[in-house]
This record gives structure tokens, C-alpha cells and sequence, in this order.
């Protein structure tokens, strides 16, 4: 199946590439490697703003990185230009706005893990990082960058 396909399966429209919020490039390709600059979680076109720990619970903060994982997904497709060039979502690196006693960074980071292991199939399975931070830009909850191999 199609990586289109799955995304159809899954209801998913990618959206366009973001415009980028400050003094970077939304990605680069060096190599067989496509890199993504951070991507924070939006709602309703704005920075989705929250932290764990204080505000906002564990599932929402799923939704919020699945959110991510979709936007993350329109880039990758404007960079590559055909997602089945995918042929291994590498790593993801996941920034987690919560307070000082939250620990299910992890938790909030399977949002996108998960996305990408149905869209991707094997390929989708990835190293990853998932870390905790007082703030990020915007107020955001949840920023992923992401490293993807193409053929």
C-alpha cells in the first residue's frame, strides 16, 4: 500500500510547509538525509499552548504530538516530494513543555511514534529522544524535529 493511500485510510490531508517563525530553513537534505527543523504543536492554526504538569494531561499532550507528526509529515512530503521515498523515519527528537515533576514525556512523544509507525509501516520504527523543557517558543506544548533516510 501506498504511503498516500494509508494516509487516506487514516483521514489524513497533509497540509502545506509552515512558514518558518524565525531565522531558519522548515528543512535540509544532505545526502540521503532529510533533516526537519522543530515543528511545535498547533490547534486551530495556533501554537498549541499548555504545559504538562500544570495545565494539560498526558493524552492531550498524544494529540498534540500526533498533530505534529501530521504537519512533520507535509514538510517531509514538500522536501522529498513522494513520501514513498521514505525509506526509514530515523529519529525523532521531541521537546516536551512540562513541569519540573511530569515524567511522561515518553508518553506524549507516542502521539507522533505511533503516526509514524501506521503511516510507515517498519519503516516508521525510529530512534528517538524525548525531553522535558520549561518552555518552549510560543508557549507551546510539544516541538519535534525529525530525521528521515530517502531512497
Amino acid at each position: 500500500m501506498s504511503v498516500y493511500d494509508k494516509l487516506k485510510e487514516l483521514n489524513i490531508s497533509l497540509p502545506p510547509v509552515a512558514v518558518p517563525a524565525a531565522a531558519y530553513v522548515p528543512f535540509v537534505q544532505t545526502g540521503n538525509l532529510v533533516f526537519l527543523s522543530g515543528h511545535i504543536a498547533k490547534k486551530d492554526g495556533k501554537a498549541w499552548a499548555g504545559q504538562f504538569g500544570r495545565d494539560m494531561t498526558t493524552d492531550e499532550g498524544k494529540a498534540a504530538a500526533r498533530a505534529v507528526a501530521v504537519d512533520l509529515l507535509g514538510t517531509l512530503h514538500a522536501a522529498v516530494g513522494d513520501l514513498n521515498k521514505v525509506k526509514r523515519i530515523v529519529k525523532l527528537m521531541s521537546l516536551v513543555n512540562s513541569t519540573g515533576d511530569f515524567t511522561e514525556q515518553h508518553l506524549v512523544t507516542n502521539g507522533a511514534s505511533e503516526l509514524f509507525g501506521q503511516v510507515f509501516g517498519d519503516k516508521g520504527a525510529h530512534a528517538r529522544s524525548a525531553f522535558g523543557v520549561a518552555q518552549i517558543p510560543m508557549g507551546a506544548c510539544v516541538e519535534i524535529e525529525l530525521i528521515a533516510e530517502i531512497g
